[in-house]
């Protein structure tokens, strides 16, 4: 069992990382419903003038859903934000505070935060004691390996933040240096699991459930965190929550009646100017090994508003109807 302030879930986990520009609330609320235990919202900057932002805000919404704790992201490279700034986060209805020292973003960097911590571990130690002294939800952990090839810390950060008093801890099985090259290191993560007590979920390179389920069969790991591998496909979530609990029930497999619903939900929650153009790239993802995603991709990259896109998607699913009869969609091969 793993605990988070109110929450209580059984182990193995299966979690939506927090992407930026991907895991809005749309998003995260398809992922839920397709088996996720939780999702992490996208991370928003501690600073205050990027906290208050009109892009921050959007970011931090979530569904009244009472199954579901709501989970903020923060990153940022001073102790004094980010206590100040998960304080403000509880007060608004945040159930945990995840802290990013994963991401390997330039301009996250250049402010001292995300995965450039890692060069700092006196900073590491004072951003976590901060934010967890400030509040009384549980505070997360995301980061990666190490800093470079020849500074691979995770050891050392995971001890910092379990004397902390991190709650769990999330890792991404490549260094800063690598960005998203190179092949995830799950016997990294593996040593920290078996000589650290905080719950563990690994997270890269995951894209199957078989695999899946092999890693914490392997390694014995608390949860999966599933990251590009959801982008067109957030049906995974189903198969591997199934993989690694037999006993949990799915939803029916509607993989149309999903996609139109999420293409609504965005069109409702942002801007008409800005919904058109984030839903086309999902509908890119979506469909991009469809065998008839070439008939239909200019049509994509024209489409203005959610009707003209609601019947890009009807079209597919005519294709299918028409070729495959009762053959599984093409959409996620």
């Amino acid at each position: 069992m793993i605990t988070l302030g109110k929450f209580t879930f059984t182990a193995p986990l299966v979690v939506l990382a927090p992407m930026a520009g991907i895991s809005d609330l749309p998003f995260r609320r398809l992922c839920q419903q397709q088996g996720c235990h939780f999702t992490v919202a996208e991370m928003v900057n501690a600073r205050p003038e990027l906290l208050n932002s009109a892009q921050s805000q959007t970011r931090m919404q979530f569904d009244d859903n009472p199954a579901f704790p709501k989970i903020v992201q923060l990153a940022g490279g001073d102790p004094l934000f980010m206590a100040e700034a998960a304080q403000l986060m509880q007060a608004r209805g945040a159930d945990v505070i995840d802290i990013n020292m994963g991401c390997p973003a330039k301009k996250v960097g250049q402010q001292n935060a995300g995965s450039a911590l890692l060069s700092d571990l006196p900073m590491v130690e004072k951003i976590l004691a901060a934010t967890v002294k400030a509040v009384s939800i549980p505070v997360t952990l995301k980061t990666r390996i190490g800093f470079d090839a020849n500074n691979i810390n995770l050891l050392t950060v995971g001890a910092i933040a379990a004397d902390c008093g991190i709650a769990a801890i999330s890792v991404h099985g490549r260094h800063r240096a690598q960005r998203f090259k190179g092949q995830a290191q799950y016997r990294e993560i593996a040593a920290l699991k078996a000589q650290n007590r905080l719950p563990v979920i690994v997270n890269g390179d995951i894209g199957s459930s078989a695999q899946a389920k092999q890693l914490i069969q392997d390694y014995g790991f608390d949860g999966v965190m599933i990251g590009r591998a959801a982008q067109g496909n957030p049906w995974l979530f189903a198969e591997i929550r199934r993989q690694v609990d037999p006993k949990w029930q799915a939803p029916p497999y509607q993989p149309y009646q999903d996609i139109q619903a999420h293409i609504r939900d965005l069109h409702q929650l942002y801007p008409e100017h800005i919904s058109a153009l984030i839903a086309r790239k999902h509908l890119h993802w979506y469909f991009a090994r469809h065998p008839h995603y070439l008939q239909q991709r200019e049509a994509i990259n024209s489409s203005r508003d959610q009707d003209s896109q609601s019947a890009i998607i009807r079209a597919f699913e005519t294709y299918d109807s028409a070729d495959y009869e009762k053959k599984r969609p093409a959409i996620i091969c």
